[in-house]
Parts: C-alpha cells; sequence; structure tokens
C-alpha cells in the first residue's frame, strides 16, 4: 500500500490549508457573531455576509466543488483523493460551505448528476453547483423506526401526469435554510410490493409547492442548529410532475446505496478534522493549566489520554483511506463493509476525544467559548445519521460471517 499523497492533492492541500489560515480561522469569532445578531433580530436562518463573502474567494482560489468526482462538473478529485481535503475543512463545523462542499447539497448534487434526467439537472443541479441554491433531503420520519427504511410511510402515488404525496418528514437536512429550493423526498411508490427494497422512490419536489409545509427547526442538544441544520416537513397531497420521479419508480434504495457510500467518507473524514482540532486543544490546555504543583499534562492521567487519542484518531483516518480506496476500487457495493466500519469507528473515536477535551477545559469545555460542546452535540447525532451504530455493526457481521457458514 502507497501512504503518499499525489502531487495533485498534496497541492490542493497546501492551497486549502492556506485558505483556511488566512480566511476561515481568523474570521471564527465573527460568524458567531453573525449568527448570534441574526437571532436577536428573531431570524437566526438568516445565510451569513461573512460565508457569502468567502465563497467568492473560494471559486477565485479553485477551491470549489471539490467534492465531485466528476471532472466535467468537478474537480475529478477520486474519493481517496478528496478525503484529506474534506479533514481539513470539517476543522471548522461550517468552513465546508464555504467551498461548496456541505451536506446534504453534495449528497443531492452527486445523485442528479448520477441519476437525474438532462432536464433535472439543467433545472436544479446547475444552480446547485453554482452555490445559487441548496437543497433538502427528505428521508427519516418521525412515526416511525427510520433505521429501517423499509419502514417508511410517506407515500408517492401517480394520478396520471403527476404524482401525490403525502407524509412527514423530519430531520430533513438544509430544510429551514431560506435559499433552499428544492427537496430529495423518499417514500413508497408500490407499498404492497412483493420485493420490500424495491416499494421505495425518490422524487424532486420544489420548495414552494402547494402541501409542502416546514413545521419547525429541530435542536440538537438544545442548540437552534441554525444556520444549519434540520426541520420537521408535512407533505399534504403535494402534486409535482411525474417528470420529477428520479431514475424511475422502485429504485429509492438503489439511488440511496449510491448517495450514502460518498457521504459517509465526507462525514468521517471531517470528524477526524474535528479531533485532531480538539486533541490540539486539550494539548494546549493541559500544557497552559497547573494543578496541585504541576501542569495537567504531566499528570499521567492526561499524558495516557492524550497518547489514545492520537492513536484513536490515527486508526480512525487509516480505516477512512482504506474504504474510500476501496470504494474507488470497487464502488459502493463492494465496500460495503469498509464504509460500515468507518460509520461506526469515525463518530465514536471523536465523541470520546471531544469528551476528553471538555475535561481538559473544565467548566469551559461546556460553555459556548471554545466550541467544543457544539461540537460534541453535533458529533453525537453522527452515531445515528447515515445508518445507526447498530445497522453498521449487523451487517458487519453478517458480511465476516458470510465465509465462515457451512
Amino acid at each position: 500500500m502507497d501512504f503518499e499523497h499525489s502531487p495533485k492533492v498534496k497541492a490542493f492541500q497546501e492551497r486549502l490549508v492556506a485558505f483556511m489560515d488566512e480566511h476561515i480561522y481568523p474570521n471564527e469569532h465573527a460568524f458567531n457573531a453573525e449568527v448570534l445578531a441574526n437571532r436577536k433580530k428573531g431570524n437566526a436562518w438568516i445565510p451569513t455576509k461573512l460565508v457569502d463573502d468567502m465563497k467568492e474567494k473560494a471559486r477565485a482560489a479553485g477551491l470549489w466543488n471539490l467534492f465531485c468526482p466528476h471532472p466535467e462538473y468537478g474537480a475529478g478529485l477520486t474519493n481517496l483523493e478528496y478525503a484529506p481535503l474534506c479533514e481539513i475543512m470539517g476543522r471548522v463545523l461550517w468552513a465546508p460551505e464555504v467551498f461548496n462542499c456541505n451536506a446534504p447539497d453534495v449528497g443531492n448534487m452527486e445523485t442528479l448528476i448520477l441519476y437525474g434526467t438532462e432536464a433535472q439537472k439543467k433545472q436544479w443541479l446547475q444552480p446547485m453547483l453554482e452555490g445559487k441554491i441548496r437543497s433538502a433531503f427528505a428521508m427519516t420520519e418521525p412515526a416511525v423506526a427510520s433505521s429501517d427504511a423499509t419502514n417508511i410511510q410517506t407515500l408517492i402515488q401517480r394520478d396520471g401526469d403527476e404524482y401525490v404525496i403525502n407524509g412527514r418528514k423530519w430531520w430533513t437536512s438544509n430544510a429551514p435554510d431560506p435559499r433552499c429550493e428544492v427537496f430529495i423526498v423518499m417514500g413508497k411508490s408500490d407499498p404492497d410490493g412483493a420485493d420490500r427494497h424495491k416499494q421505495q422512490s425518490m422524487i424532486l419536489v420544489p420548495r414552494n409547492t402547494p402541501g409542502l409545509t416546514m413545521l419547525r427547526p429541530l435542536t440538537l442538544f438544545g442548540y437552534d442548529d441554525a444556520p444549519r441544520g434540520h426541520g420537521e416537513v408535512d407533505f399534504n397531497n403535494v402534486r409535482v410532475p411525474a417528470s420529477n420521479m428520479l431514475l424511475g419508480e422502485g429504485r429509492g434504495f438503489e439511488i440511496a446505496q449510491g448517495r450514502l457510500g460518498p457521504g459517509r467518507i465526507h462525514h468521517c473524514m471531517r470528524a477526524i478534522g474535528q479531533a485532531e482540532r480538539a486533541l490540539e486543544a486539550m494539548c494546549r490546555r493541559t500544557a497552559s493549566r497547573t494543578a496541585f504543583g504541576r501542569r495537567i499534562s504531566e499528570q499521567t492521567v492526561w499524558q495516557e489520554r492524550i497518547a489514545d487519542c492520537r492513536i484513536m484518531i490515527d486508526q480512525a483516518r487509516l480505516l477512512v483511506l482504506h474504504a474510500a480506496d476501496r470504494m474507488d476500487r470497487v464502488g459502493a457495493k463492494g465496500a460495503l463493509k469498509e464504509i460500515g466500519m468507518i460509520k461506526v469507528i469515525a463518530p465514536n473515536m471523536l465523541c470520546q476525544v471531544l469528551d476528553w477535551a471538555i475535561q481538559a477545559h473544565g467548566g469551559a469545555g461546556v460553555s459556548e467559548d471554545f466550541g467544543l460542546a457544539e461540537a460534541y452535540a453535533r458529533a453525537r447525532i453522527l452515531r445515528i445519521v447515515d445508518g445507526p451504530d447498530e445497522v453498521h455493526r449487523n451487517q458487519i457481521a453478517r458480511l465476516e460471517l458470510k465465509g465462515h457458514r457451512t
């Protein structure tokens, strides 16, 4: 195995690190101040001017749509090439949007590239690639255990030249964002079909369609999650043209697998970037504080924790890079086990590193002053989104046992 990044990737890393140093890190407090000012005005979901201004700088620097493996639409990087860049962006929670590399838009753009018609690409993909609009992904439902996606109850029923959609979704990413112009909705088009994995379809629903109602933004451990986050959405006799169907009826699971593979790698690499930053904060804090007559960093318990963090982060990174390489070689379906493994290990690693970083900061760690509490809240949800730990562990075990059955 070659663990060295290519010259192309190293060049992107240098440019991205330089951009982060010049524009992102110095403006973290300014970003928080702008969000707080909008919240005091009564709407924290107003897009931040600071990020919008940075987007133009990122485009001018050639750091735009780095996620996209298709050269005609983006940087043309493989999953393995993009992974270390995703880690750098992940060090600041809001940074990926600056480069048009933020969830769920990345997954939705990839979905349209792979499965959209030319008309769908022209209407929705192009403005998303340009950063002019944002999108939402609506899959999880409040009334069922959505970790088993065959449980979803939202109906997508054909009526002449239209489809009628009825159901309620929540944890619909991007739904409260005023720039969100289109929803990709997963529902059942054939609820009585014999194959339960072909009952579902995905369809495009413009935000301004009558009957689509954003009920409320959802909080995350008390954080209102603005200006990023999720909402609860109601679809009441929502009618869209039949041409809005993606790929065809009964292809929802097929689309989901193609969409979620790269997305899980992105989530995990961003998590590693956040863990690196938390470890840096832990080291600085313990080296600068004295308790019981010596620096905290000189106490064995903290040396053990710092060492464990270094080990866990490097383990997770190597496993994610392996999964990315595997997916580039054999596709998402062939790399199911590796993708499942990273989806378990990276969020759990991040939660532990952040927990120790919070502990190292004492009372300051649970305040909003250091960003660790918010980072932990977001890290904890990663153990649920894109499939909870339990689902991935079950799948890993089944694949491992497959070769040992008689």
